[in-house]
C-alpha cells in the first residue's frame, strides 16, 4: 500500500502479540490473538490483519497435517495481503509472502485430496517489522 515506513510507536499492541505468538510458531494463538484486533477493527488495515489471520491458521493446518485447509487458505492469503504491498504496517509484505509461499510450496502444488506432505522447520515464515517496535517486543525471548 506504500513504501513510507510507519512509525513505530503506532503499533497496536494486539498486532505486535499475534506477531511474536507467530514468531514462536504459536500459529493458533496468533491467530486468536489477531481476531481480536480484526474483530473491532474497521479502518484500511482491516483486511491486512485478516491476510495475516489467514497465514497464522494456514500455517497452523499445515503443522497439524491438514494439508486441504492448508492450500486452500493459501490463496487466500494472497488475496487479502498483496493489495498492502510492497509494505504496510512495518511488513515487507512481498518478502513475507515469498517465505509463506516457500513454506507451502509443496502444499499449493498438490492436487492429492489428503496428500502427506511434511512441514520443513527451516521454512517458517518469521515476522519482522521495519522499523522494529520500540520495545523490541517482536523479536523478544520468553
Amino acid at each position: 500500500m506504500t513504501d513510507e515506513l510507519t512509525d513505530p510507536e503506532t503499533y497496536e499492541p494486539l498486532y505486535l502479540s499475534g506477531i511474536e505468538k507467530f514468531n514462536e510458531c504459536d500459529y493458533y494463538e496468533s491467530h486468536e490473538v489477531w481476531e481480536e484486533l480484526w474483530t473491532d477493527y474497521r479502518g484500511p488495515s482491516r483486511k491486512f490483519y485478516q491476510g495475516l489471520i489467514q497465514a497464522a491458521v494456514a500455517l497452523y493446518h499445515f503443522g497439524n497435517g491438514n494439508i486441504r485447509g492448508a492450500r486452500k487458505l493459501h490463496g487466500s492469503v494472497h488475496g487479502y495481503l498483496e493489495a498492502y504491498a510492497p509494505y504496510h504496517l512495518g511488513l515487507r509484505v512481498d518478502r513475507f509472502l515469498e517465505s509463506f509461499d516457500a513454506c507451502l510450496k509443496e502444499v499449493a502444488a498438490s492436487t492429492d485430496d489428503y496428500p502427506t506432505i511434511e512441514l520443513d522447520p527451516e521454512l517458517l515464515p518469521e515476522i519482522h517489522l521495519d522499523p522494529p517496535p520500540p520495545d523490541g517486543r517482536e523479536d523478544r525471548d520468553e
